[in-house]
């Protein structure tokens, strides 16, 4: 039976989250919307339109089409320089030398996701990868997680997600795969273990160096 190793992207590859909260923060401030950096924080990972439907509420379409349109505009800024974290190539590389089937999960899409794909510079060890592009719901819902095992071809046992939210921790949960969690997006430890979280590590290359006692050792 072939394994996937699931990935989210932002904040768990790529150290994007924190420039997510600036630019919904001046989006939300364009738009005449005070909302605080810590709640924006906390609801990074969620894709946009749920994120702004967590934030503000009901909102009708083109008010949330405009708040989208800002937002990319303003993150669109950041996509020639988008920091990868540390050792993440690298972690994606082992993983694939150690046969796992290696899928990314994201909300981002298009051009945003070309952006993360190039930070990242790990793309001959990455099979797949389940984007908005190819999903209606994003996490918390399973279905990002669901679509990556569908095109690595696994069943969730023979799975692992790795994600930095809670979000993440909740669309793996649902999906019935095993969650890592890691701290690289600023998401407290408690906060990711009571999500679900079956292990947790610092960033990309605390669990690389770790491997081999993790979810992800390459005899598991």
């Amino acid at each position: 039976m072939g394994r996937a190793a699931v990935f989210d992207v932002d904040g768990t590859l790529v150290d994007t989250n924190h420039l997510h909260v600036t630019t919904w923060w001046e989006a939300f401030r364009q738009a005449g919307h005070q909302v605080s950096m810590h709640a924006i924080h906390r609801s990074v990972g969620l894709g946009s339109e749920d994120l702004i439907a967590h934030l503000l509420g009901g909102r009708d379409r083109d008010e949330v089409a405009l708040l989208v349109a800002a937002h990319t505009a303003l993150y669109g800024t950041f996509f020639d320089r988008l920091p990868p974290l540390k050792d993440a190539g690298r972690l994606l590389r082992r993983l694939d030398h150690d046969g796992w089937n290696v899928v990314l999960a994201t909300s981002a899409g298009g051009r945003e996701l070309s952006a993360l794909r190039r930070a990242i510079g790990a793309d001959d060890a990455i099979a797949a990868t389940a984007s908005a592009n190819d999903m209606e719901s994003g996490m918390p819902a399973p279905e990002p997680v669901e679509h990556a095992l569908e095109l690595a071809g696994v069943p969730p046992e023979a799975a692992v997600f790795v994600g930095d939210t809670v979000w993440d921790m909740r669309a793996g949960t649902r999906a019935g795969v095993t969650c890592v969690g890691l701290l690289s997006g600023g998401i407290p430890r408690a906060d990711l273990q009571e999500a679900g979280a079956r292990a947790i590590y610092r960033d990309p290359s605390h669990l690389l160096a770790m491997l081999a006692d993790s979810p992800l050792a390459p005899d598991t």
